[in-house]
C-alpha cells in the first residue's frame, strides 16, 4: 500500500505514520518540513498548503490512501482533496466530536447535525474548522470519503497534555485531588487504536462518518488514576473528592482537571457519544493500564509534552500546585 500523510509530524499523523510503516508500507509525508522527523524510509515532499502553489510538490504522484488531519481553515483541505482528485481513491479526513451542534447530548450518534460550516471558509474556531474540512473532503470525494470523528485521543506523542499532566502529577506524590466519583465512566481512544482503524477502513475504501473512541465506561477516573499511580510508581494519595465541592472552587472540568466532565455538566455528552456504528466496523481500543504505561514511558524518554506540529499553541492544562493544595487543604482530611 501507498499512504500519503498530510502533515505527520505531530500526534495523529504521525502515529498513522508509525502505524503503515510497521505494516510494511511506501509512506510519503506531505508538510513544511519544519517540524520533526519522519522515520527512516519515508518520502518527505515539501510544500506549506497555506500558501499559492503550496501543493505543487503533489503533482504526478499516485497513492492508494491519503489521510489528512488538518484542522485550520477548510478551505486549505478543499484545495488538498482538488489537488490529489485521480491522484488517490480515498480520503481519509480526521475530524472531530465538536463538530456536532450545539443541541447534542448523551448518545449522539453521527447522523446528529453539526455546526453550520463552509468548505472554502478561510478562517474559524476548531468546531467550524473540522465541520468545513468534512464538507470540502466530501465535496470533492463524495462516498469515497472517510470522515473519523475522533473522541478524547490520549497515547504515547500527546500534544496537549492532558493524560501526560495526570503522570506528572501523580509521580510529583502528595496529596493529589482526585476528582469523583471514582466510577464516572470515560470515553476515549489510544492514538495507535485510532490510527489502526482509520489506515484499515481507509485501505477498506469505507466512506462516511464515524464517531471513532471507546465505549463510554471503556474505563473509569478511578480505574485510569489507578493506572496512573501504578504506572509512576507513585506513593500519592489520591483524595477523592466529589464534584460539587470541586465545581464550588470554581475548578473548570476538562481544562483544570484534564479527561474529568462530572456527570451534568454541559459538555458530559463528549464522554457519552454512541459508537456502535466504528466498533461494528471494527474498532478495537486496547486496556487503559497500557495507554497510561506506554504514554508514561513515552514521556520519560522525551522529557515534556511536545510542540503541536504547525499550529498555535495551545493554553497550558491543568491545576497550578498552589491552587491545588489550596483546594485540598479545605477538605475533609
Amino acid at each position: 500500500m501507498r499512504l500519503l500523510m498530510l502533515g505527520g509530524t505531530g500526534f495523529v499523523g504521525g502515529a498513522v505514520v508509525a502505524e503503515a510503516v510497521r505494516r510494511g508500507w511506501a509512506v510519503t509525508v506531505f508538510n513544511r518540513g519544519v517540524h520533526g522527523e519522519v522515520p527512516a524510509g519515508v518520502h518527505r515532499l515539501r510544500g506549506d498548503r497555506d500558501e499559492p502553489g503550496g501543493l505543487a510538490a503533489l503533482a504526478g504522484g499516485e497513492w492508494d490512501l491519503v489521510v489528512d488531519t488538518w484542522d485550520g481553515a477548510p478551505r486549505a483541505v478543499r484545495d488538498a482533496a482538488r489537488a490529489l482528485t485521480g491522484a488517490v481513491p480515498h480520503y481519509v479526513y480526521v475530524s472531530s466530536g465538536s463538530v456536532y451542534a450545539p443541541t447534542a447530548g448523551p448518545g449522539t450518534g453521527e447522523e446528529a447535525p453539526t455546526v453550520a460550516a463552509e468548505p472554502d471558509a478561510d478562517d474559524g474556531d476548531y468546531p467550524s474548522n473540522k465541520a468545513g474540512g468534512e464538507r470540502a473532503a466530501v465535496e470533492v470525494f463524495g462516498e469515497r470519503a472517510l470522515l473519523v470523528r475522533a473522541g478524547l485521543i490520549l497515547g504515547p506523542g500527546e500534544d496537549i497534555g492532558r493524560l501526560p499532566w495526570w503522570l506528572h502529577r501523580v509521580a510529583r506524590g502528595g496529596d493529589v485531588l482526585a476528582p469523583g466519583p471514582p466510577d464516572l465512566p470515560v470515553q476515549y481512544v489510544d492514538v495507535r487504536d485510532l490510527a489502526g482503524w482509520l489506515l484499515d477502513r481507509g485501505v477498506e475504501g469505507v466512506g462516511g462518518a464515524y464517531n471513532v473512541v471507546s465505549r463510554s465506561g471503556h474505563t473509569t477516573m478511578g480505574e485510569l488514576l489507578d493506572a496512573v499511580v501504578a504506572a509512576t510508581g507513585s506513593a500519592a494519595t489520591l483524595r477523592w473528592t466529589p464534584p460539587a465541592a470541586i465545581l464550588a472552587a470554581g475548578v473548570e472540568p476538562w481544562n483544570d482537571l484534564p479527561i474529568w466532565i462530572p456527570r451534568g455538566h454541559e459538555y458530559r455528552w463528549l464522554q457519552e457519544r454512541d459508537v456502535e456504528r466504528a466498533y461494528a466496523a471494527g474498532l478495537v481500543c486496547r486496556p487503559v493500564a497500557e495507554t497510561v504505561a506506554d504514554t508514561w514511558r513515552w514521556l520519560r524518554a522525551v522529557g515534556g509534552v511536545p510542540a503541536r506540529a504547525g499550529r498555535p499553541a495551545r493554553a497550558p492544562v491543568g491545576l497550578a500546585p498552589e491552587r491545588e493544595a489550596a483546594l485540598l487543604a479545605t477538605l475533609p482530611a
